[in-house]
């Protein structure tokens, strides 16, 4: 059994050392952030991963700019060190747990960076995700997510900017069991045809944050959800959570969404939020669906990649293209009035979905 750093803190789970978790392979621990001015310039997020069975780590950095998406994908084998916090260039800092974060990129291929993460509440505990394929866990993982505000830079090719006054976004640390690393070739033998329905709204409002999720079937029923009204400055048991009923579309000819109205049934807080689509980011930035740079692929020893791709140049129902967040302007209207914000939804459709009229594998939005 290996010691590693971990192991002089009292985060234990089991009798091992922090070294191994648990025995699934596809077991991960990964932190995300995105962040946007308040007028929707300036869009950045950053996706960090480590996968202990299979002893790689991984990172990647994303921001717009003139309409086109830079990245910075990093790997890295892990060497049992799940402590180390770093990824090549990329690395993360919890300077105070559950509250404040920083990530700093060291300059490579162009680009660098460093941003703080100050959160706005406590972070708010999604309901454990749990999905089988067949018979076969798909999903078996737990979430927390927080909005913030954040200080910082970013440089490309030596135009350094200063991140804008009052830039906001959200983060999350999620943990437990996802596909990651090579496609297992061994078939499910009950398992239906690929199918995945995704959607994520949470919103950085005046006087509040507001978080939305759906998971569903093909038909449209939900097998994970909910609303969460977090009050700035609220600890954990001051945050909201009830339902929500989000309707919205898609493009013409995409899957990527084109706005929507979530409903709610909070007993505090915004009773709809409208949002309207400001600008898309792409997911394969940060390697989700990504076919080179997917999380917990091995690239050796370590590798760093830039990337950069048109926006306006995708092909939408290629399936690498199919995962996006739509940084959106929202008006939310309460029994106080009505309150602007900024906030993304994030989508991902794979498969038929019958309540948004997909009937094929990837056919797109009449």
């Amino acid at each position: 059994m290996v010691l590693t750093k971990g192991d002089d803190y009292p985060i234990h789970q089991s009798p091992e050392p922090i070294a191994y978790a648990g025995t699934d392979r596809n077991f991960y621990d990964r932190y995300f952030f995105n962040g946007y001015a308040p007028d929707g310039s300036g869009f950045f997020a950053i996706a960090f991963g480590v996968y202990p069975q299979i002893d790689i780590a991984d990172a990647h950095v994303s921001l717009i700019r003139d309409g086109k998406q830079y990245s910075l994908h990093a790997s890295c084998e892990l060497g049992k060190e799940r402590m180390a916090m770093r990824v090549g260039p990329i690395a993360i800092e919890v300077v105070e747990p559950l509250h404040k974060l920083k990530v700093t990129i060291e300059e490579t291929n162009g680009i660098a960076g460093e941003v703080v993460f100050t959160s706005r509440s406590a972070p708010i505990k999604e309901p454990r995700f749990m999905h089988r394929v067949g018979s076969r866990a798909f999903m078996d993982y737990t979430r927390m997510t927080q909005n913030g505000h954040y200080a910082g830079w970013f440089s490309l090719d030596g135009d350094r900017r200063e991140l804008a006054a009052g830039t906001s976004g959200t983060r999350d640390r999620s943990w437990g069991i996802r596909p990651i690393g090579a496609r297992d070739p061994q078939p499910i033998p009950d398992a239906p045809l690929p199918a995945f329905f995704w959607q994520w709204t949470p919103i950085n409002l005046e006087g509040g944050s507001l978080f939305f999720h759906i998971n569903a079937d093909t038909k449209g029923n939900a097998w994970n959800t909910r609303a969460a009204w977090a009050p700035d400055g609220c600890d954990q048991s001051q945050i909201v959570e009830g339902r929500g009923l989000l309707a919205s579309g898609n493009e013409s000819g995409t899957r990527w969404p084109d706005g929507g109205t979530i409903a709610l049934e909070l007993s505090e807080g915004p009773q709809t939020a409208t949002l309207k689509p400001l600008s898309r980011f792409q997911m394969r930035g940060l390697g989700y669906t990504h076919p080179v740079w997917g999380h917990g692929m091995h690239h050796g020893a370590l590798k760093v990649e830039r990337e950069e791709f048109a926006l306006d140049t995708l092909d939408p129902l290629a399936p690498e293209n199919l995962h996006v967040q739509t940084l959106c302007k929202v008006t939310a209207l309460s029994d106080g009035g009505a309150s602007q914000g900024v906030g993304v939804f994030e989508q991902l459709i794979i498969g038929p979905y019958k309540p948004l009229g997909f009937k094929e594998l990837l056919d797109g939005a009449a």
